[in-house]
């Protein structure tokens, strides 16, 4: 039994969630969202709850039960609330700025490295140093993250460059005489 898929996603006011056969909907105050779910798990709506329910004798439903539950309350959360990382940059002369809609990194190479915006994503820089993506979109968020990460990732000797604010870099000693 599914740990995960067994609790009701509970919908908060100012939400509607709308169930079309294997597509889910939720809309709320920061947009909408739909995801197409696969046909080994049921999907119903009673006064606020939802619950996600695997199909009888098929093994695959079990399996994707929990995940079917997860992706519904991403799409519930994210129109609510939304979702947000933070990053932040380590390094001498590494920086960061918002230039119109687009994000200029100072990494340490000859060239800026611009990253453009994209639709339905908010990228905030408070100050040089730290870099909040935020959206309603789980995945997107997560996948903008992973991108502007990816121009320079943390190395462990000195833990220089772009990481997750939550991330620990494991750190190796350097070269002995």
């Amino acid at each position: 039994m599914s740990r995960i898929g067994i609790n009701p996603i509970t919908v908060p006011a100012g939400v509607t969630v709308s169930i079309d056969g294997l597509i889910v909907t939720a809309k709320g105050k920061l947009g909408e969202l739909s995801a197409r779910l696969t046909d080994d798990v049921i999907v119903v709506q009673s006064e606020g709850i939802i619950n996600v329910k695997p199909r009888e004798g098929s093994p695959r439903a079990k399996q994707m039960w929990g995940m079917s539950r997860t992706v519904v309350n991403n799409l519930v959360v994210g129109v609510a609330e939304g979702f947000t990382k933070k990053l932040q940059i380590n390094g001498v002369g590494y920086r960061a700025a918002l230039q119109g809609k687009d994000l200029v990194l100072q990494l340490g190479y000859s060239h800026e490295v611009r990253y453009p915006m994209p639709a339905g994503i908010d990228i905030k820089c408070p100050d040089q140093t730290h870099i909040e993506i935020s959206g309603a979109d789980k995945q997107r968020v997560g996948q903008v993250a992973a991108e502007i990460r990816s121009y320079r990732k943390p190395e462990p000797y000195k833990g220089k460059g772009i990481k997750y604010e939550d991330e620990y870099i494991f750190r190796k000693e350097g070269k002995k005489k």
